[in-house]
């Protein structure tokens, strides 16, 4: 029997944990603590698997400031920790991986540079490269999510799984950090397009739509990222993933 893997995201902004509305921070930054490290730490208390890092000063401008943070978070847990936010070469790609990140998150050079990032992709493989789809009324967004490309991501998500990709984060934007509900329909879609794992990402809100997830394991996608409802404290956080690991939450 398989079992949903619960992902909390930590949004870091200027050294600091946020949680931003629909991944957009001029529109809404609201500070969750001032330390991302320690608030690993508590997420590996609360005995989380796997830890989801998003940059957003990376994103926006192509900046390292946050990365002695991503270190330390990376030396901190014993857990895996995926990170998202700012690639634009494969210099980027290098730097990250040197701070002992398991996995990387990839969408905008994907779209804008396909040939750097294909070899990117042959260099590491699909363990260590995933591509972040996010979505506004079906079209892909990118460079924090500011930018329109006028894909569908169905199109895209079947092209990259073509190349090899085994994994993809599907955000619908619009329901990202509103507490909006979840869109299944995103994940599901892509899941059955592609063949591969997938990661629904944004807008579940309580337990009820967890298991709405965990029902839709059978079609591959078997994670989901979560942010404001576990800040929130929308659920308890240790009950939850120690039920999960007994084999309860069915």
């Amino acid at each position: 029997m398989k079992y949903l893997l619960i992902i909390p995201s930590i949004d870091i902004k200027h050294g600091k944990t946020v949680r931003v509305v629909q991944g957009i921070p001029e529109l809404n930054c609201k500070e969750y603590g001032s330390d991302p490290v320690e608030m690993a730490r508590i997420w590996r208390a609360e005995n989380c698997k796997f830890i989801h890092i998003v940059d957003f000063d990376a994103a926006a401008d192509h900046s390292h400031e946050n990365l002695p943070i991503i270190e330390q978070i990376c030396s901190s847990v014993i857990i895996p920790v995926q990170f998202a936010g700012g690639i634009r070469n494969i210099d980027d790609v290098k730097i990250m991986m040197d701070t002992g990140i398991s996995r990387l998150v990839m969408s905008t050079m994907a779209i804008e540079k396909p040939d750097e990032f294909k070899k990117i992709f042959e260099k590491y493989g699909p363990a260590k490269i995933s591509i972040s789809l996010d979505i506004i009324d079906e079209e892909l967004v990118i460079k924090g999510r500011k930018i329109k490309t006028g894909i569908n991501y169905k199109e895209f998500a079947k092209k990259m799984a073509e190349m090899g990709v085994e994994r993809f984060i599907v955000t619908d934007v619009l329901r990202n950090g509103i507490l909006g509900g979840p869109n299944l329909l995103y994940s599901k879609e892509v899941a059955e397009i592609t063949n591969a794992k997938v990661t629904l990402s944004g807008g579940i809100r309580n337990k009820d739509e967890l298991m709405d997830v965990q029902n839709l394991l059978f079609n591959n996608i078997d994670s989901v990222i979560v942010g404001r409802a576990l800040y929130e404290n929308r659920f308890p956080c240790q009950k939850l993933w120690r039920v999960a690991e007994s084999g309860i939450f069915q």
